[in-house]
């Protein structure tokens, strides 16, 4: 097992107004977070897995690196003690950046709220959300797995990428973190049979093609060079991106396109890759969710935009980046969590508990009041269910219905 480093405990001032791990990390932008502990979330990014807390008024961080296989501890054990961390270590630059904690993000809230009343009502129950700055490379792989499927879904395929092509970090009790694979790693003759019996389905293709094309074709640094160039990768220094328009600035309608010529990449797909792999705020990916809000909120769904062609994609885009400006993904991602069903689930659960209380209130009716009590704790046990799938802690499966899946996924059944 890895000999490991693991650094102190520290905390950065931030409230959770301006950052919600909780929600920003389960609200589909990234897929390898995982629960280590008790309120405690860890992922394996540049060489070290970080880990993270939160309180109400502080983030608290801790990165372990693995150490050099020479050195081992006197007597061997699985995890180093504590230690100083060294003067070159970047990890809290890392944070900041990774997070995006740079935009004061109550007063674009505000901007938000004021610009649109159907923001102004669900914003309060959604906020510290924060569209990540992630690796392009890692968003594209993540974005293509997600067709047709589920977050949860998506994390097992992500982790199975990880566990069978990326570097091992190192061990968090007896739970392996494997940073995220290169272009180069999925370039094999047998990695898309790999990943068909892995489960991927017709993805596997895709993976495997995109791979190919980026590692052998496109040439190194092509991903970043698409890369929005006020939200440049980390360790480089920001340039200015352009004028907006309706359609977006210049840059963000160049990486759409490029983006569009790998596989598996659709428009939506490539609007995930632009907003949360390459920086582009303008970009607003359209899915099942986004098209009920679009219909539901802002009356979309009739005439010509009664079913969601390219015409009406775009439409709705342009509709949300005249509300919200250069930011409208960011906007938008607050009210996707708002739609995900994990995170309504658990507002009608806090519903239906109020008009517990009102019809106590009213009539005194304690056979009533027990009925209604009963149905809020049987959908409250449902929302704590689906929390723990969300949180990639789903019940483990036997070995007979993993080796149905296997087969089943491998004829590419999804």
């Amino acid at each position: 097992m890895t000999v490991l480093r693991t650094m102190e405990w520290k905390k950065l001032p931030v409230s959770l107004t301006e950052l919600c791990i909780n929600t920003t990390l389960r609200c589909g932008q990234s897929f390898r977070w995982r629960k280590s502990g008790e309120d405690e979330w860890s992922c394996a990014l540049h060489g070290r897995i970080l880990s993270l807390r939160q309180d109400p008024s502080h983030l608290h961080y801790r990165a372990t690196y693995p150490k050099s296989s020479s050195y081992l501890p006197s007597p061997p054990r699985s995890t180093a003690a504590s230690e100083q961390a060294p003067e070159d270590d970047d990890t809290l630059d890392l944070i900041k950046h990774y997070f995006n904690l740079s935009p004061n993000l109550s007063q674009l809230y505000e901007q938000w709220a004021s610009a649109d009343q159907n923001f102004k009502k669900k914003a309060p129950k959604f906020t510290g959300i924060r569209i990540l700055k992630q690796d392009a490379w890692e968003a594209l792989v993540g974005f293509i797995c997600s067709s047709n499927n589920n977050i949860a879904r998506i994390s097992q395929m992500v982790e199975k990428l990880c566990i069978h092509y990326g570097p091992l970090i190192g061990h968090i009790d007896s739970q392996a973190y494997h940073d995220f694979p290169t272009p180069q790693a999925l370039t094999g003759p047998r990695v898309e049979q790999h990943l068909r019996e892995l489960g991927f389905g017709y993805r596997a293709k895709y993976l495997y093609q995109t791979a190919v094309m980026i590692a052998q074709d496109k040439g190194a640094g092509w991903l970043d060079n698409l890369r929005n160039p006020e939200s440049p990768k980390f360790g480089d220094k920001a340039r200015p991106a352009g004028q907006m328009e309706e359609g977006g600035r210049d840059g963000y309608r160049t990486a759409h396109e490029e983006l569009l010529a790998l596989q598996g990449v659709g428009p939506k797909v490539a609007d995930c890759v632009c907003l949360m792999g390459l920086g582009w705020g303008e970009a607003v990916p359209v899915d099942t969710h986004v098209w009920q809000i679009a219909q539901r909120d802002y009356k979309f769904g009739k005439g010509k935009h009664s079913s969601l062609t390219k015409a009406t994609y775009d439409a709705i885009g342009n509709k949300f980046r005249g509300l919200w400006g250069e930011e409208a993904g960011w906007a938008q991602s607050v009210l996707f969590t708002a739609n995900l069903r994990t995170f309504s689930e658990r507002l009608v659960a806090k519903t239906e508990i109020s008009e517990v209380i009102k019809e106590e209130d009213a009539d005194g009716d304690d056979a009533s009041e027990v009925t209604v009590a009963r149905k809020v704790e049987v959908r409250e046990k449902k929302v704590k269910r689906e929390l723990v799938e969300d949180e990639h802690q789903a019940l483990e499966v036997s070995s007979t219905t993993k080796r149905r899946r296997t087969t089943r996924n491998s004829l590419g059944a999804f």
